[in-house]
C-alpha cells in the first residue's frame, strides 16, 4: 500500500490510520525502529535516511515518510517479509519540514491538553522558562519544562518533543513551557505545536556557523511570531530586534489573528537588584524575587506579562516568582564561608554570547563593594560560531578589570588557538591572563580575589563535564569553585 502525495502528508497519514495500519510512534533513527513504527527518512550532511528505509522495514516499520517513493521496497512488508502489499509510503516534499505536523498527529496533539508557552530569544530562555513555570505551578497548573536544563538539545526533534508532551499530559501536568531554539525553528521541530503564548527575549550574536549571517538567525528566531504557532506574541520591544518582530507581525492565515502585547523596561519602577535577590514594582504591585542580576528584571517582566495575557491572577503570579528557586547556572552565587569571610562574591553564569556576556558583566558590576573589583574568567566552545570569539574578548576586557581566558568546551580545536583567537580582540591597557587548564584559571581567579570583589565565571554555567577532542570529562564549574573556597577555609 502506498499513501497518496500531498504535500503536508497528513491526509495520506489520516487515510492510513483510518484504514487500521498501525503506527504508534513516528522515528528518525533507523537503528531505533519498533513494530508499528513510521520511519521518517530525513537527509542530514552526513547521511540521507532514505537509505537506510530498507533497515528500517526489516525492523518492523509500517510506514515511511520519504520525499520520493522507493521502488525498492514495493513487495516488502513490515520485518521485511517479500511476497505480501508493500509497506506504506508516505511521500512529501521535504520530510524534515513535514515531520514536526506529523509526529504531532500520531501522538495524538498532546499539547491541546496543556496550556503552553514557548520562549525564544539569544538569552534569558532558561531563566524565563522557569519563571513561568513557577507561576504556571502557584495557579495550581502542574508544570512540564523543556529546555536546555532538561536534555541534550534545548528543543528536542519533533517526535521526542512529541513525546515529552504525551508524558506531561500522562503524569498530570496541565502546562508547559518551551524553550525554543534557533536550530528547532530552522529545522522545523516545533512545526505541528500549538502555542498559547510564544515570548521573544532579545537576539544577540550566536549560533552563525549554523544560520551563516546574522539576518538568517533573526529570520529562524521570527518564524515563531504568527500562525500556526500561536495567535499571542509577548515581545521585548526595549530590544531592536523585538521591535522589528513587533512591527512587522501580522497573520497570513485566514481567519486567524495575531495578537502582540509589547513589554519594556519602562514597565516596571523603583528597582533594587543585590546578587541574590531583584525588587521592583509593577502595575502598583511590588515583586520580589530571589535571584540577582539586573538583566532577570526583564526576564521577570516577560514572565508575569505573559501570565496576566494568560488570565493568571497577579497576585498569584508574583507569589509564583517570589517561590522561585534558583535556577542551575543563571546568576547562581557560589556561597561559602570563606566567600562570607573573605567578603567576596563568585557567581557563576552560562553566557556565552558577546551580549550575553556582556549583560552578565554589568549586572555583577552592580554589585561590586567598596575598593572591589571584577574578575571575569571565561572561554569559547570549539566547533561552534568563531566570529564571536574576539567580540567576547573586547566585551570582556572593557567591562571587567581582570580578565582570565580559559578553555570552555573545546570539543576538535585546539584550546590555546581559541584562546588566541579571543585575545585577538581583547583591549591591549586589560589586565588579561590566559590559562589553558580550566581549573587553574578558576583557583587563579578566586585564591586573588580580595574583600568587595565580584568573581564571575562565565560560559558553561549548569553543565556537569568538559568536552575535547578525544573525551568527555566531569566538569561543574559550581563544583570547581567550591573545592577551590572550602580548600582555603
Amino acid at each position: 500500500m502506498t499513501g497518496s502525495r500531498d504535500s503536508s502528508g497528513l491526509r495520506a497519514l489520516r487515510e492510513l490510520l483510518e484504514g487500521g495500519t498501525p503506527i504508534r510512534t513516528v522515528v528518525h533513527d533507523s537503528r531505533k525502529v519498533e513494530p508499528g513504527a513510521l520511519y521518517a527518512c530525513l537527509r542530514g550532511e552526513q547521511f540521507d535516511g532514505h537509505d537506510f528505509a530498507a533497515d528500517a522495514v526489516a525492523r518492523g516499520a509500517t510506514a515511511l515518510l520519504t520525499d520520493h517513493h522507493l521502488d525498492d521496497l514495493d513487495g516488502h512488508g513490515p520485518g521485511g517479509r517479500p511476497g505480501e502489499p508493500g509497506v506504506a509510503q508516505i511521500v512529501v516534499d521535504d520530510t524534515r519540514r513535514r515531520l514536526g505536523p506529523i509526529a504531532a498527529e500520531v501522538a495524538g496533539h498532546p499539547g491541546r491538553a496543556l496550556a503552553m508557552v514557548g520562549i525564544t530569544g539569544t538569552n534569558g530562555k532558561t531563566t524565563t522558562a522557569a519563571m513561568m513555570a513557577a507561576i504556571f505551578e502557584a495557579a495550581g497548573m502542574p508544570c512540564g519544562v523543556v529546555g536546555t536544563l532538561h536534555g541534550p538539545r534545548t528543543t528536542p526533534e519533533a517526535p521526542e518533543l512529541q513525546s515529552v508532551l504525551g508524558g506531561f499530559v500522562d503524569a498530570g501536568k496541565t502546562a508547559a513551557v518551551l524553550e525554543v531554539s534557533s536550530h528547532a525553528l530552522a529545522m522545523h521541530r516545533v512545526d505541528g505545536t500549538e502555542f498559547d503564548a510564544v515570548v521573544f527575549t532579545n537576539l544577540g550574536h550566536d549560533h552563525l556557523d549554523l544560520h551563516g549571517s546574522h539576518e538568517e538567525y533573526f529570520r529562524a528566531k521570527a518564524r515563531l511570531f504568527g500562525p500556526p504557532f500561536s495567535s499571542l506574541g509577548v515581545i521585548n520591544v526595549d530590544d531592536p530586534y523585538g521591535r522589528l518582530i513587533a512591527d512587522a507581525a501580522h497573520s497570513d492565515v485566514p481567519g486567524r489573528e495575531f495578537r502582540i502585547v509589547e513589554y519594556c523596561r519602562d514597565d516596571v519602577s523603583e528597582v533594587e537588584v543585590t546578587a541574590i535577590a531583584h525588587r521592583f514594582t509593577w502595575r502598583g504591585r511590588r515583586v520580589e524575587v530571589p535571584i540577582g542580576g539586573d538583566f532577570n528584571v526583564v526576564n521577570s517582566l516577560a514572565a508575569l506579562t505573559t501570565a496576566s495575557e494568560l488570565g493568571i491572577d497577579p497576585d498569584v503570579a508574583i507569589a509564583g516568582l517570589g517561590a522561585l528557586l534558583s535556577v542551575p547556572g543563571r546568576f547562581e552565587v557560589v556561597e561559602s564561608d570563606e566567600t562570607r569571610r573573605r567578603g567576596i562574591t563568585v557567581v557563576v553564569d552560562y553566557a556565552h554570547t558577546p551580549d550575553g556576556l556582556e549583560r552578565l558583566l554589568e549586572a555583577a558590576r552592580a554589585v561590586v563593594g567598596e575598593g572591589g573589583s571584577l574578575t571575569v574568567v571565561f572561554g569559547c566552545g570549539g566547533n561552534r560560531d568563531r566570529a564571536k570569539r574576539p567580540d567576547m574578548g573586547a566585551v570582556a576586557t572593557r567591562l571587567a578589570e581582570r580578565v582570565v581566558v580559559t578553555s570552555d568546551n573545546p570539543r576538535d580545536e585546539s584550546p590555546q588557538a581559541i584562546i588566541d583567537d579571543i585575545l585577538a580582540g581583547a583591549a591591549s591597557s586589560a589586565e588579561v591572563t590566559s590559562i589553558v587548564d580550566r581549573r587553574s584559571a578558576i583557583g587563579e581567579a578566586i585564591g586573588s580575589a580580595t574583600i568587595g570583589d565580584v568573581v564571575v565565571i562565565a560560559g558553561k554555567g549548569h553543565e556537569a563535564t568538559q568536552e575535547f577532542a578525544d573525551r568527555i570529562v566531569e566538569f561543574d564549574d559550581r563544583a570547581v569553585a567550591h573545592e577551590f573556597l572550602e580548600a582555603e577555609e
